[in-house]
């Protein structure tokens, strides 16, 4: 269920951000090849995620056998051709601004979408390779607070939404300095991901 959600949130705001953006590019032939490539990579995820359920199997980290080792793989790529489509939103919102200085609005949703991407392949690929800890952990998110990179992956994935809201709180509160403060937040939000990381291994 909390993957369910995740996804959809993460479906959702990559429609609420065009509106921040100030962007027509969901009116491009690549924005349907983006969305494509989100919906069909995040139903395989969903969709394999059930099914194991269904059978009292795990989806995650199970190499029991050559099928499963083998559809374990399968979702990694999918989930990184899922934060792709954020990388590759980013360089259309990009290339479709006419003027030569980005508004701060725009930038957020730009650096956002380039974070979500980054941050969370790396943090995803060591995850990939470090099952987190056994036993009881946080309550709802499961997270322990040691040798555990869920923690880091969330950032990395949710700065989709965080970093863009931290440009819109920018503007409106910071007048001339938005873009200043933009960029220092970003900043401190790839330490905290970065601290976050260091923390984990």
């Amino acid at each position: 269920m909390k993957f369910m959600v995740a996804t959809s949130l993460f479906a959702l705001t990559t429609v609420w951000i065009l509106k921040v953006a100030n962007s027509n590019v969901e009116h491009t032939k690549a924005y349907v090849w983006i969305v494509a490539l989100l919906v069909s990579t995040s139903l395989f995820e969903v969709i394999y995620i059930s099914y194991q359920a269904s059978q009292a199997s795990a989806s995650h980290y199970n190499v029991s056998d050559p099928f499963h080792a083998f559809m374990f793989g399968l979702m990694g790529l999918a989930a990184v051709g899922l934060t792709f489509t954020q990388a590759w939103l980013a360089w259309e919102i990009w290339k479709a601004q006419s003027i030569e200085i980005m508004p701060v609005e725009t930038l957020g949703v730009v650096l956002g979408l380039v974070l979500t991407f980054v941050l969370s392949t790396i943090s995803g690929f060591m995850l990939g390779g470090n099952q987190p800890p056994a036993g009881q952990g946080l309550p709802v998110v499961g997270w322990h607070g040691f040798k555990d990179i869920r923690p880091s992956h969330f950032l990395g994935v949710h700065a989709q939404q965080l970093i863009p809201l931290w440009g819109l709180i920018a503007v409106n509160v910071m007048g001339s300095f938005a873009k200043m403060g933009l960029l220092v937040g970003a900043s401190v939000y790839v330490l905290l991901w970065a601290v976050s990381i260091w923390h984990s291994i």
